[in-house]
Order: structure tokens, then C-alpha cells, then sequence
């Protein structure tokens, strides 16, 4: 029987720790804790955590740095917490590679929720298997298994998320995906976060694929629809 899964609890704040590991821990994971960045980053190489839940507001390293640091050398989820409404945290945090995001004060049950529905999202070895080494379509190649991906040439880092995403989009160039198919595929089936969050990667990913961002060639919007990876057109 394999072990439950291990998640890393990172916040400055002893009653979240607490609350969250006692929660985790009653829902069958386990669940070791850090207190400021830099110990999140020893226990995070110490312990390879199936998940982690990342505070933003944290001493000596930042959740942000924390969080860039660890998707530099892992695709494991991180869910990031963040101050109340506070959407410029949100959206660095998903620019850096954080998977999600929840806001203080948060609903366990939710959490629990984002957790389970993420765990559900990381690849088996079979599809990893079944993924196509390298995708190119028009301008833009990835290397699934290298993580790359070149536009016009030259290589353009790009967060998990939006690797993901790029992904999906190229392996359905000229399919219109919806928004539900999209959230569904690259998030989970189980979201509960702002449907915004699509949107802010798909600017994202325009500003490092289209030649211009402000009118998009590449990736189309399909109103009240989804959105449509263009194929180039035959010269």
C-alpha cells in the first residue's frame, strides 16, 4: 500500500500551521511544516513533498522567491495562500509557477478541495509516456521533456502553468477548447478559483508567442466560446 501523500505546510503563522497540519492529517496525508522561507526551501529538498501550500508573506525568503526557487527544479503543486483581495500577490504568484491560489480566510473543506483535485492532476508514468517529445507548430516548439520552448528560435522560460497550457493549445492547433476544457485540463476538474486566472495566462502566454500581444494571431479568442491555437497559413 503506497504511503499517503506528504504535503509541506509553509507559513509564518504557528495556529495556520497547526490548523492546516491537524486538517491534512484527519483527511489521510501527511503533512510536515516550515515557518519562514528558507526553512521551506530545506524541508522542501529534505522531504520531496507530494504538494505544497505556500504563504506569500513570509520572513527571510519570500513565498514568491520560494515558490520560483522550487519550480526551477520541480513540477510539484504549489498552491499559493495569500493576504485577502490582494490580486498583484495572485497574479505574480501564478507568473512565477504556482498552480493555485487561496485567499486568508479560507474554508477547509475548499482547501482540502484545491489539494485532492491537483494530486488528481499530476501526471501517471503512462501519459507522460503517451506526450509527444516535441510539439511545433508555426513559430513556436516545445520540449516536453526538457521543459523548453523556443519562439521564432529562442528559448522563452515559461512557468509550469503556462507550459501546460501552451501545451494543450499546440496539441489542438485549429480546435476551438473551451474555458470549461481548458480549466478542467489544466487545473483540474475540482477548481473552485477565479475563471479569471484563464485569462491571465492566456495574456501571458501572447506576450511571449504573438508578435504583437495587442492584436493576436496565434491565439485567438473565441467569443463566449474559449479559445483556438491558429495554424499558420499555407504561403
Amino acid at each position: 500500500m503506497p504511503d499517503p501523500p506528504l504535503i509541506l505546510v509553509v507559513d509564518d503563522e504557528q495556529s495556520y500551521r497547526d490548523a492546516l497540519s491537524v486538517a491534512l492529517q484527519r483527511e489521510g496525508f501527511l503533512a510536515v511544516t516550515a515557518a519562514d522561507g528558507a526553512e521551506a526551501l530545506d524541508r522542501f529538498e529534505a522531504t520531496k513533498p507530494a504538494l505544497v501550500l505556500l504563504d506569500v508573506m513570509l520572513p527571510k525568503v519570500s513565498g514568491i522567491d520560494v515558490c520560483r526557487e522550487i519550480r526551477s527544479r520541480s513540477r510539484v503543486p504549489i498552491i499559493m495562500v495569500t493576504a485577502r483581495n490582494a490580486e498583484i500577490d495572485t497574479v505574480v504568484g501564478l507568473e512565477v509557477g504556482a498552480d493555485d491560489y487561496v485567499s486568508k480566510p479560507f474554508r477547509l473543506r475548499e482547501l482540502i478541495a484545491r489539494v485532492r483535485a491537483l494530486l488528481r492532476r499530476v501526471p501517471t508514468d503512462d501519459e507522460l509516456e503517451d506526450r509527444p517529445d516535441v510539439v511545433e507548430v508555426g513559430d513556436v516548439r516545445i520540449d516536453t521533456g526538457r521543459h523548453e520552448v523556443f519562439v521564432r528560435g529562442g528559448p522563452v522560460p515559461m512557468p509550469l502553468k503556462e507550459f501546460e497550457l501552451l501545451e494543450l493549445l499546440l496539441l489542438n492547433a485549429g480546435r476551438v477548447l473551451t474555458r470549461d476544457v481548458l480549466i478542467d485540463r489544466i487545473w483540474g476538474p475540482n477548481y473552485f478559483g477565479d475563471t479569471k486566472t484563464l485569462d491571465v495566462h492566456v495574456k501571458r502566454l501572447r506576450a511571449k508567442v504573438e508578435r504583437d500581444p495587442a492584436n493576436p494571431e496565434c491565439i485567438v479568442t473565441v467569443r463566449g466560446v474559449g479559445y483556438r491555437y491558429e495554424r499558420p497559413r499555407a504561403a
